[in-house]
């Protein structure tokens, strides 16, 4: 189960593919400065999964005006995800976590999707500007949406 609210949060630096080329993106750039929401989710082009991006997309400036800044990991190459938020107008940072070593360590792995292989499960994290898990939440399926209320309400308090 996902790891709990009052935990460190877990760092890491993982690729994201942009305009620019491949860039590191360090979850602890953010301590000190802002809050961050990691949002896990199993697989680019798919339908869930396009859905909620986005929807985030959509509302990311309710997530700036709260102090946050959105993090989407996939297990993904960061290159499928960068032709995936093309294709779909995504405009939230998208990160690669392609050995699943953060995946692990935030113990959200779902094993087996349809077959494939292990994925990320979807799960939302709010991570505070000092480090620590505000709020943690991993769905019961790949299907469900994490609350996105409870997610704005974290960050608000």
């Amino acid at each position: 189960m996902a790891l709990s609210i009052g935990t460190r949060a877990p760092d890491f630096t993982l690729k994201s593919k942009t305009a620019d080329g491949l860039v590191d993106v360090k979850l602890s750039a953010n301590f000190g400065h802002k809050q961050t929401v990691l949002l896990f989710f199993p697989l680019a082009f798919t339908g869930v999964c396009t859905a909620e991006l986005c929807d985030i997309t959509s509302g990311l400036s309710a997530y700036a005006s709260l102090g946050a800044e959105v993090i989407a990991i996939s297990v993904d190459s960061p290159f499928a995800q960068e032709a995936w938020a093309k294709k779909e107008n995504i405009k939230l940072t998208i990160v690669s976590d392609l050995n699943k070593e953060t995946t692990k360590a935030y113990d959200v792995v779902f094993p087996g999707l349809a077959g494939i292989g292990d994925t990320s499960a979807r799960a939302a994290f709010v991570i505070g500007k000092d480090g620590v898990i505000k709020y943690a939440e991993q769905t019961a399926t790949p299907k469900d949406l994490p609350n996105f209320e409870a997610v704005k309400a974290a960050l608000a308090k």
